[in-house]
């Protein structure tokens, strides 16, 4: 019987559960495979092992696992797979096959500007945008960055988008939001490329409301959470895994 393993990253923030849960739930609503469930990476319950051994025990013999993540990164690349190879050894007659992160995706661009067009000020030419990344040391997530910022600075009237990361690379947040309020124009928007709400999300907006105390015309888009883009592009990375033949590979 075929499975769907979701795996999200896992905060101790409830409410991020709670919308990463709500965000898979809407997807899964466009997927014709019943037997599924939602995990987490780390920090939250239940974790990957335990997803797995649930699926196993109501008798999936295929699991698709499906990183509820937007770039590729370390997670992608070394912690899930291990926790696989660990389950592969574990359940050696379960074949498992590994879905991909959203990437890069000209719809998930649009609902950027959707997010950046239903802000309530500053929306007057000419704006600076500070595209704003979670970071990771794995060169492909600044490359997928800057590319995410030029496609954006294509869809909209924005004069300047710089983009910036909340840790591992730089420049920083607090160096990003200095070059964009350094800008000529009218304002900063600023423009997380974060999926769901949490401790980043909280402390960004502390800093925005700082600024913005202090007279700076300032303002931070809601993030991506289950924008309908959102929710489709992620039900089309579960059906690609779905129809995706190769097994998982085994880590050496």
């Amino acid at each position: 019987m075929q499975a769907v393993l979701y795996v999200s990253h896992g905060s101790r923030v409830e409410e991020t559960r709670s919308e990463a849960v709500a965000c898979i739930e809407k997807a899964q609503a466009h997927v014709n495979v019943p037997l599924y469930k939602i995990c987490y990476l780390e920090i939250a319950s239940p974790n990957v092992a335990d997803g797995v051994e649930e699926l196993v025990q109501n008798g999936a013999s295929e699991i698709a696992v499906v990183p509820v993540l937007l770039l590729s990164a370390g997670h992608y690349y070394k912690d899930l797979p291990e926790e696989i190879k660990h389950m592969q050894e574990r359940f050696p007659s379960i074949t498992f096959t590994y879905g991909k992160p959203l990437g890069v995706q000209d719809r998930l661009v649009d609902v950027l500007v959707d997010r950046i067009e239903s802000t309530t000020t500053l929306q007057n030419s000419p704006l600076n945008l500070l595209l704003v990344g979670r970071g990771s040391r794995k060169p492909e997530t600044k490359r997928d960055i800057e590319s995410i910022a030029n496609k954006l600075k294509s869809k909209t009237n924005a004069s300047n988008v710089d983009v910036c990361y909340l840790a591992a690379c730089g420049p920083t947040f607090q160096e990003g939001l200095e070059t964009s309020l350094s800008r000529a124009g009218e304002g900063a928007i600023v423009v997380p490329y974060l999926w769901f709400t949490g401790l980043l999300i909280r402390s960004m907006q502390e800093r925005i409301d700082e600024l913005k105390a202090a007279g700076h015309s300032i303002e931070m888009t809601h993030y991506l959470q289950d924008h309908p883009g959102i929710v489709e592009a992620l039900a089309d990375r579960v059906k690609e895994a779905l129809q995706n033949k190769e097994s998982f590979p085994v880590l050496s």
